[in-house]
């Protein structure tokens, strides 16, 4: 029996749940995006996703489990569109990292998905506690990272980067979520961008 190889490989059981989940992710995500959390229904959800209701419900326990998946997923983009963005501008000094850093922060937060799911609804839906913890996932590591840098090049004082690496990553939510809750948000993120850079210039000992 000859073997026609050009028909398409069947995809396994793993490969089909995993596309199952990702058009439930992709789908919410643009709904939760556009409307807001409370807005979206689960039919909503499952047409945009061109899936069955029964397959949402195999795969998250109900649309808050599917919300903080989505949630873990622009946190996840967030973060890694930062550091590709920084290492484009490479090489920078550290204390200029950690600038620009916190400007890239400040400005993909401007972004509707951004805005609407992690610093809107996401305290919301899931409690501070739990949208602090996956923040923290995702950007604490990146920031202590930033900081061990800068001290080993001499740019800032020995200092608990830990602890640091949490009021710096403290900091820029607040001014996150302050630039989300202004009349005038193109202005007040650049009155944070100039915030946060003294805010590095303080852990340099250059305020004053």
């Amino acid at each position: 029996m000859k073997v026609n190889d050009s028909a398409p490989a069947r995809r396994t059981q793993a490969e089909r749940t995993a596309a199952t989940r990702a058009q439930l992710i992709d789908a919410a995500r643009k709904l939760f995006s556009d409307k807001g959390f409370a807005e979206v229904s689960t039919q909503a959800i499952v047409a945009g996703a061109g899936v069955t209701r029964g397959a949402l419900y195999h795969q998250f326990s109900d649309k808050t489990d599917l919300f903080a998946a989505v949630y873990e997923q622009v946190e996840r983009d967030l973060v890694a569109d930062i550091a590709g963005q920084l290492a484009q501008r490479a090489p920078l000094d550290p204390l200029e990292a950690m600038r620009v850093g916190a400007r890239l922060f400040l400005d993909g937060c401007a972004a509707p998905d951004v805005q609407q799911i992690v610093l809107i609804d996401a305290p919301a839906v899931l409690g501070w506690d739990r949208w602090r913890e996956v923040g923290a996932r995702y950007g604490l590591g990146v920031i202590e990272a930033m900081l061990a840098n800068a001290v080993a090049e001499g740019a800032i004082p020995e200092q608990p980067l830990r602890a640091t690496a949490h009021v710096l990553l403290g900091a820029l939510d607040e001014a996150a979520l302050y630039v989300s809750r202004a009349t005038d948000r193109e202005r007040a993120r650049h009155e944070m961008h100039a915030v946060c850079d003294r805010l590095v210039d303080g852990i340099a000992g250059r305020g004053g």
